[in-house]
């Protein structure tokens, strides 16, 4: 692989793909993972390259610089009274008064709110939507900068809290200056999860985004009202494992839903800041997610 290339999935041995996820998500430690890849490095130091290779890079990801004049960007707590007592998050909004702009929730992956998901708030609010993505880990000091300290801090938090913070935040939104009441929600893997989660928990949700996260519990679809766009990749057994009894509970409610899943694709494939980035499939996935908000968000709530 050149020096001047990104890496990209197709570098990796496909079992070194299967071992990063395991420790992305917690069922193996960042040992557990060198000893695995070890098999197809040489020696521990090419593990460690490895893992170094497959970690996010923020900076030559970014999109969208914090301090673009054309948006307004600033961090907010909340009240969540009937869950940590006070939350935080990144709110942006495109910086030019005009009509009122559509609310979209952004809901992180399991490490927090890191700078990856603070530049798709950021992209969405370029687009015209009022952004606002909460900070999981703010009852515990927030996103400490370090992915494997987020992950160590997001196995502590108490997630039947986290997701009244994250109602909380919804309603904080819908409240927001400049907003015209129409909700949407994004969320990408662990916010996936939780996107799916919210769909079922609030009716005013109009159209929910969720990026290969778990199903909600299948009792509890009937209840959803949104319009969903399901994004999952191909090669994501334990997430796509539960896929036919939340898309047969979704047929059984008549839960408007669309989904994709292109050919491929590793889990995390729309995150640009990791190898397993697919530029087509994501862009062709933010591409969609966009399409579903401009046509379900920007009537006024009002309108109905």
């Amino acid at each position: 692989m050149s020096e001047d290339r990104r890496a990209k999935a197709g570098d990796f041995d496909p079992q070194v793909l299967r071992l990063f996820d395991q420790y992305v998500h917690g069922v193996i430690d960042r040992r557990g993972f060198l000893a695995g890849a070890a098999r197809f490095a040489v020696g521990a130091s090419g593990a460690a390259g490895l893992l170094a290779a497959l970690s996010p890079q923020f900076a030559a990801a970014q999109q969208v610089k914090p301090d673009d004049a054309r948006l307004s960007a600033k961090h907010v707590e909340f009240a969540s009274p009937r869950g940590y007592g006070t939350a935080r998050g990144y709110l942006v909004k495109p910086a030019k008064d005009g009509e009122p702009s559509p609310l979209v929730l952004v809901a992180h992956e399991n490490r927090g709110l890191n700078p990856h998901i603070e530049d798709i708030a950021r992209r969405l609010a370029l687009d015209g939507f009022i952004a606002f993505a909460p900070d999981a880990l703010f009852p515990l000091g927030g996103y400490p900068g370090d992915e494997d300290a987020a992950r160590a801090l997001f196995g502590k938090l108490d997630q039947d809290k986290v997701r009244e913070d994250f109602l909380a935040a919804a309603g904080f939104l819908r409240g927001v200056e400049g907003g015209n009441g129409r909700l949407g929600a994004v969320g990408f893997c662990w916010g996936g999860g939780m996107v799916n989660v919210l769909a079922t928990r609030l009716p005013e949700l109009a159209a929910a985004a969720p990026f290969y996260g778990s199903p909600p519990p299948l009792e509890d679809v009937p209840k959803i009202k949104s319009e969903l766009l399901v994004v999952l990749a191909a090669n994501d057994e334990r997430v796509n494992a539960a896929w036919p009894g939340y898309e047969a509970a979704l047929k059984a409610a008549g839960v408007r839903h669309a989904l994709y899943q292109p050919a491929g694709t590793e889990h995390g494939f729309n995150n640009d800041t990791t190898p397993r980035y697919d530029e087509d499939a994501a862009k062709e996935a933010w591409r969609r997610t966009l399409a579903l908000f401009d046509r379900t968000l920007h009537s006024t709530a009002s309108d109905g």
